[in-house]
């Protein structure tokens, strides 16, 4: 199962993969960490990631950046439309509302919808993951911004589908930083909050958060955020400074020429870093446009000076989101900074003002996304175990449930089912009383922001059909799951009916009659209820049944049975209507065609490949045919190889320059008949030497070892020891035979004495000899021991005695030594040291 974190960024998208020592960042095909979120369109194939970044400059109204900006947004949107005027490629209004991108692809414009696009730069960064990893990649969690709408959440699960990938969560790049941060950390308080936070300036949109830690655990108290202030403002800003004083100084309009855009944007990048770090910094470029090189010069505080409508906006995000945690600056105990454009000094200016304390730099500003991403991936997956830490995430927006009521007012009612800061994932049901199909909206009622959108999608609850003429209850439930998506999962109409129970089971059926749900006063026409606390607002909702409604059995002559109100829960079918999202027939259609695509990339890859094999083989080959294969080839054959070489050369650029992959397989086989057979004598006189040199040590070491008067080869038969020196002799005879005509041959000749041949010769004079000359010894018979000599006397055991007479006798044979065969049993040491051993005195017998 795959750990993968992925940021995909603005610009440019990093990969991070858990490991068993951590969490690491993966580089790409060029050792980078960090790869560019560009897709280039080419006549025969695309350009993504690095490859599509160094087509950009050549090809820029072709290649498209910036996706996220395009992402889930309707073509109208004021911001979409202001972004569209810094584009060098071309973006229109679809069918639908939304924006397609055009480029020219395979000979033919072809249009794209952003969907697709963050596709392609996830399939690359999937390719990076599984370069990394030598395994496929499926199970990942991707960052999003957490402005991100429910139809750009959509979207990116969408892309993932389409690349191939099943994200288990869509992570808000804020929490993403905070678990990154918080984790690692064992010193956070048991008790206190520790608040932190998080401000994110990345290449668009600037997010801030705060956060409160304890220890195992973090809770997101606010997000903020400004969806169009990141570093490329800066850039802008430098690019407008720059192209009115070219146009002055120059006399040229960059805004004419889209390559002289893309080039200035770049170049107004590099400055921008420069001045972080700098007072001042140059600009030069070398023909620019109409063949003009442009200087320019700016010194930081004009930079500011000029930046100053932009830095103005740095200030409400931060007020917002210390005002939402309800904390006064004091109460934040530190400041975290990161994001690509958090190096400007001036944000970091306002930042320490704002806050009274100076921003701290713990995490990799570039980096900590995609590793709390892994983080967050390893968390959900049984594949790692890693430190028990709760994430409590909070829902940025509120979302509401709307509905026509069942009267003759048209005015629509909504309730709030998962208001802001709702916790991720949570689920909520609403109570209906409706008396036939009815329809119900999710929209979104975030009134501070009007970039949201309004109407989110909607339901069709129905048909059902209730047995009661009274309208019926029907509970619709809404779910916002782990990735922030909101739909109407499931409705359930619920009826009463009185039934009568045996007296015998009554006690049993009203145990569990609290439960059901018996409520059917009318009230409001829509209540919410937490799913979470669904047991306790079951009897809240529905109550329990009254004492005065349980009959309780008495022992009279008349029983009477009971009647107990049963609940029957009736599941109703529900149908969505997605806003502006893809249908399962699209995706589907957006997969095939990825997947064609790919295919395209893949071929064209290996077809370059090819060529390059040629092209290097002609090099090559030309090269040695004047150095070490000179004496290896006749003068007349090495002349007319050398003519086909060239031939070939010019062939690759001219007519061959494009041509199919198996054209240029049958171009390089057909050089390799003239040339592998030059290349054969040569390796073979090369390594003829060692070669002769191995079997000549094999016969010789057999030979001395069949010869041998060592006693540890007398067990081998001489019949067996001949056919060894036979073996070897034959052998011998044939090397000397090969060698001597193989020293009569010139080095341009084909050789007859092979390497391959002396090895098989070598192979097969082990295989026969070998076996014979490790022939093991036999084992040695077993000799019958001698029968044991019958015993004549069984051997005296000594009486028990007393102490008086254990120290008479030890006294005794101190003075008197046994001088007879019987006085020597009779002081048997065994018995005697077992009597001394004994407590009580007495004696047992000894063998």
């Amino acid at each position: 199962m795959s750990v993968v974190g992925f940021d995909v960024g603005n610009e440019s998208g990093i990969v991070a993969v858990a490991r068993q020592r951590g969490i690491d960042v993966v580089l790409n095909e060029e050792s980078k960490r960090e790869t560019p979120a560009v897709v280039c369109f080419g006549d025969k194939q695309r350009f993504i990631g690095t490859a599509g970044a160094a087509s950009s400059t050549m090809n820029p109204r072709n290649s498209v950046s910036q996706i996220k900006r395009l992402l889930g947004r309707a073509f109208a949107d004021p911001e979409l439309q202001r972004d569209l005027a810094s584009f060098p490629f071309r973006v229109s209004e679809g069918p639908d509302g939304f924006p397609l991108v055009h480029a020219r692809y395979l000979g033919e414009d072809r249009a794209f919808t952003p969907t697709q696009l963050l596709a392609m730069v996830l399939s690359n960064l999937k390719g990076i993951a599984e370069g990394n990893l030598n395994s496929a990649v499926f199970d990942c969690c991707i960052g999003i911004p957490a402005y991100f709408t429910d139809l750009q959440r959509r979207a990116v699960v969408d892309a993932a589908t389409i690349a191939g990938l099943g994200p288990l969560r869509l992570f808000h790049e804020t929490t993403a930083t905070a678990l990154a941060y918080g984790i690692y950390k064992t010193d956070l308080p048991e008790k206190d909050w520790l608040n932190v936070a998080f401000i994110d300036v990345g290449h668009a949109s600037m997010q801030v958060s705060i956060v409160g830690y304890k220890k195992g655990q973090l809770n997101m108290l606010s997000h903020a955020y400004d969806r169009s202030l990141g570093g490329r403002d800066f850039d802008e800003v430098l690019f407008k400074h720059f192209a009115e004083k070219f146009k002055d100084e120059y006399k040229i309009d960059v805004y004419q020429n889209a390559r002289a855009c893309v080039r200035l944007r770049v170049a107004c990048e590099k400055l921008k870093k420069m001045l972080s770090a700098n007072p001042e910094a140059p600009l030069n470029i070398e023909c620019l446009m109409d063949e003009k090189d442009v200087r320019g010069f700016i010194k930081r505080e004009e930079f500011e000076q000029i930046s100053a409508p932009v830095l103005q906006r740095v200030k409400a995000p931060l007020e917002k989101a210390l005002a939402e945690a309800g904390l006064t600056t004091e109460n934040v105990h530190f400041v975290e900074v990161v994001g690509s454009g958090s190096r400007v000094p001036a944000i970091i200016r306002i930042i320490t003002e704002f806050f009274g304390k100076e921003p701290r730099r713990t995490m990799n500003a570039s980096e900590c996304v995609a590793r709390g991403c892994a983080l967050q991936c390893a968390i959900l997956s049984p594949t790692f175990k890693v430190r028990d830490f709760e994430v409590n995430d909070g829902f940025p927006f509120s979302i509401a449930l709307s509905w026509k009521p069942d009267s003759e007012n048209t005015e629509s009612e909504q309730t709030i089912v998962f208001p802001k800061g709702s916790p991720v994932p949570s689920a909520k049901t609403v109570t209906f009383y409706r008396s036939n199909t009815f329809a119900v909206d999710v929209v979104s009622v975030s009134a501070d922001d009007l970039q949201m959108a309004q109407k989110i999608s909607s339901y069709t609850i129905g048909p059902f059909q209730s047995c009661k003429p009274e309208k019926a209850k029907v509970n619709v439930k809404a779910c916002l799951n782990i990735h922030g998506i909101v739909s109407v999962e499931s409705a359930m109409m619920l009826e009463e009916e009185e039934v009568n129970v045996p007296v015998a089971t009554t006690n049993e059926t009203l145990k569990d009659d609290t439960k059901m749900d018996t409520d059917d006063a009318p009230g409001h026409p829509a209540s919410g209820t937490d799913e979470n606390t669904q047991e306790s607002k079951c009897a809240a909702e529905n109550g329990k049944p009254d004492s005065e409604e349980i009959s309780t059995p008495m022992d009279t002559d008349a029983k009477v049975e009971p009647l107990i109100k049963n609940v029957k829960k009736i599941d109703v079918p529900v149908s969505g209507l997605i806003y502006g999202a893809l249908g399962s027939e699209e995706l589907v259609k957006a997969a095939e065609n990825e997947y064609e695509m790919a295919l395209q990339d893949r071929v064209m890859e290996e077809t370059k490949e090819k060529k390059n094999a040629v092209e290097a083989y002609v090099y090559d080959m030309r090269n040695k045919l004047y150095d070490k294969y000179n004496d290896f080839v006749m003068s007349e054959y090495k002349e007319g190889f050398i003519a086909k070489l060239q031939e070939v050369e010019d062939w690759l650029y001219e007519d061959g320059e494009d041509e199919s992959k198996g054209v240029y397989i049958a171009k390089l086989e057909e050089l390799k008949k003239v040339g592998d057979p030059i290349e054969i004598r040569y390796k073979e006189w090369a390594e003829r030497s060692s070669a002769i040199n191995q079997l000549v040590y094999c016969i010789n070491s057999f030979k001395e070892v069949a010869l041998s008067n060592n006693q540890a080869f007398d067990h081998i038969d001489m019949s067996e020891k001949q056919k060894v020196l036979d073996e070897c002799s034959e052998a011998e005879i044939w090397l000397i035979e090969k060698q001597q005509q193989q020293d009569a041959l010139p080095k341009h000749a084909d050789p007859v004495l092979f390497i391959s041949d002396m090895k098989k010769k070598a192979e097969a004079l082990d295989r026969l000899c070998k076996p014979i000359m490790t022939k093991p010894k036999p084992a040695p018979k077993p000799q019958t021991p001698p029968p044991p000599s019958p015993r004549t006397e069984a051997p005296t055991t000594p009486e028990p005695q007393t102490p008086e007479q254990q120290q008479q006798s030890n006294g005794a044979g101190e003075a008197e030594e046994p001088t007879s065969e019987g006085d020597a049993q009779d002081q048997d040491p065994t018995a005697e040291q077992m009597d001394t051993d004994k407590p009580d005195g007495s004696a047992e017998p000894s063998a």
